[in-house]
């Protein structure tokens, strides 16, 4: 699969390594541009439907981050490529899809390719498609802790789970419970159901996603109608669920 793709580099030197370890190690790129500049960043983004941009967090001007401030509704890929490790927290939350320190190690610039070339296949194949969910729903009950005791809630019932702190809310159709748990505590007892770890704060249940959308992280829509952002490190778990 053919990737489109331009690198975001204020510096020459930089950039021509970058360039010459994608020509040599990442066949599946096709570089189309290369940008010293938010500004020349921006038109090139504009011009081309673009699958990743590599692009470096400090430049002139402004940095990484205020130019995904200006593309609210990417549908390309960021591997962030820094000299400052300082950034990941930040890179997570503006949904990169890999985070790589300089200088680059070729290895990682191949996974980096790889997750995101994996990513575009699965979209692609699944588009125009009628989908069905690998695992099939599992009748199973829940005990959520309670002061006086304990609910039991039929697995099935769930369409989602959301952080909140050390507590986690999780929506049924026509409800929220609060419960004193981390979601990673309802991640590991929905284990062996079709639940999702979509995001730092969502876990869903997949027999229950109605549409997905790229976006600049991507989102699930869930059958109550309500769209949650998917992570892009996360978007290749999600998606291998599906035929």
């Amino acid at each position: 699969m053919s990737l489109k793709a331009i690198l975001v580099e204020d510096e020459a030197n930089s950039r021509e390594i970058l360039r010459n370890y994608i020509a040599k190690y990442c066949p599946s790129i096709n570089l189309v541009g290369e940008a010293s500049s938010i500004k020349e960043a921006l038109v090139l983004i504009e011009n081309n439907v673009l699958d990743i941009v590599f692009l470096d967090v400090e430049m002139p001007f402004g940095n990484a981050f205020d130019l995904l401030e200006q593309l609210p509704d990417r549908t390309f890929e960021t591997v962030f490529v820094t000299a400052y490790d300082h950034y990941a927290k930040d890179a997570l939350n503006n949904h990169a899809a890999y985070y790589l320190t300089k200088p680059i190690n070729i290895d990682e610039l191949i996974n980096a390719v790889n997750y995101v070339e994996g990513v575009r296949e699965k979209e692609a194949s699944l588009e125009g498609e009628v989908l069905t969910t690998k695992t099939k729903g599992v009748e199973g009950k829940l005990t959520l802790p309670q002061q006086d005791g304990f609910q039991i809630l039929n697995v099935s019932e769930i369409l989602y789970c959301k952080a909140d702190d050390n507590y986690t809310e999780i929506y049924l159709l026509n409800k929220k419970i609060l419960v004193s748990k981390t979601l990673k505590y309802f991640e590991d007892a929905l284990t062996e159901f079709p639940f999702a770890r979509v995001h730092k704060s969502y876990l869903v249940n997949v027999n229950e996603v109605v549409k997905y959308r790229k976006g600049k992280g991507g989102s699930v829509v869930m059958s109550n109608g309500k769209e949650l952002m998917v992570s892009a490190s996360k978007k290749k778990d999600f998606l291998a669920f599906f035929n």
